[in-house]
């Protein structure tokens, strides 16, 4: 809860399939449930079987966004015995959240609880031998080598197309595949993104052909108004359409299958009945990032404030240094409302709400003009 008050491993890399027909199944001091009982249904999927089930406990994988997308598959892939996930999310949980983000429920949603958090102590209760590293953060290009190196997969489950071309970039220079999947009103889409590895050798035992990166196919990010779920809306069947195409191409590529990955950028329109394809399956030797290996999200040229999906708010983060909350709390206690926890502080002065992260990233609703944003929080935080 929040209150006025402050509330007082390292991952082993994917392996060959074993020859065993047994699944190994180490006694886990956290859970009664055996890992046989557990996962018996998807073992007998011969795609899986006792030896995939096996990769999938020694596999590591990194989801950028634990919003709508983000919580499913997460949720899928925890289920499905994935032991190592990573979950990035700079955001907390709101009403409007529940609709659709299916690991949060109204307590989080009532204590502002990070979405990262959030998703982490729902899934101890089904999954309780999952590892889950929660990070209360916005991916940036700063920190995007220390959070996302240890993953065997990265994927996107963000809003914005400016994060999605830094992890493209970094998964590029860094021979990672990810997994690109959006969801808005009805309409779900989702690509496989396999990086040429540095030194020309397969990414796993099963040699597979580099795809198109995300830069071969949109060489620049969208430019002028993009729909959001705030002005499209969004449907929860879309989300879950979407988190389970990319969850089944991740099962795939983590059981060292990665020819059997789809090799097209699919979208679906749910209300509209319509299906289409577009061929990635050859790299554009032009392509400025997978071809010339320029990475320019990566080292932070022009990178921009961005505006949340759902919200009526913008993200300060260039002031990177840490918040003592209860020093805080007495300072802004004279200009408004003010509830704090270890994990955020939340400020109310209407017609703007701030929550202050520990690291001093800020997130300030009612307004969408960055320069408005950028003098509120240099006069009520600090410049």
């Amino acid at each position: 809860m929040m209150s006025d008050h402050p509330t007082p491993a390292v991952p082993q890399s994917v392996q060959e399939p074993q020859t065993s027909t047994q699944i190994n199944t180490p006694a886990d001091p956290r859970s009664s449930i055996s890992d046989q009982d557990r996962y018996s249904r998807q073992v007998l999927f011969p795609g899986i079987g006792a030896s995939g089930q096996q990769l999938l406990a020694s596999a590591h994988v990194a989801i950028v966004g634990v919003g709508a997308t983000g919580a499913a598959t997460a949720s899928l892939l925890a289920r499905a015995g994935v032991r190592t996930l990573t979950l990035i999310d700079r955001d907390f949980v709101e009403p409007s959240n529940l609709q659709r983000q299916v690991l949060f429920d109204e307590a989080d949603a009532r204590d502002c609880l990070p979405k990262a958090e959030a998703a982490r102590r729902k899934i101890a209760l089904f999954n309780s031998t999952i590892t889950v590293h929660q990070q209360i953060a916005d991916l940036v290009p700063a920190n995007i080598h220390e959070l996302l190196s240890q993953a065997h997969l990265i994927l996107d489950a963000t809003d914005n197309f400016e994060t999605r071309y830094l992890i493209n970039d970094y998964a590029v220079q860094q021979s990672k595949p990810w997994i690109y999947a959006a969801a808005i009103g009805a309409y779900a889409a989702t690509m496989n993104i396999l990086p040429l590895s540095i030194n020309h050798q397969p990414l796993t035992t099963n040699s597979c052909p580099p795809t198109a990166c995300l830069a071969c196919i949109f060489p620049k990010p969208p430019t002028g108004p993009v729909e959001t779920c705030d002005t499209a809306g969004i449907l929860s069947t879309a989300v879950n359409l979407a988190a389970s195409i990319q969850t089944t191409e991740a099962l795939k590529l983590l059981t060292n299958q990665p020819h059997l990955m789809r090799r097209t950028l699919v979208s679906f329109d749910l209300w509209g009945n319509q299906r289409s394809e577009i061929n990635t399956s050859t790299p554009n030797p032009d392509c400025t990032v997978c071809g010339q290996r320029l990475f320019s999200h990566l080292s932070g040229v022009g990178r921009p404030h961005i505006t949340l999906c759902g919200r009526n708010s913008v993200q300060i983060h260039e002031h990177h240094r840490p918040i003592d909350f209860a020093t805080m709390r007495t300072r802004l206690l004279p200009h408004g409302e003010v509830r704090f926890n270890d994990l955020l502080l939340r400020f109310t002065r209407p017609p703007h709400t701030f929550t202050l992260f520990p690291d001093g990233r800020c997130l300030i609703q009612g307004t969408t003009d960055i320069t408005l944003a950028r003098s509120l929080y240099a006069r009520f935080i600090g410049s």
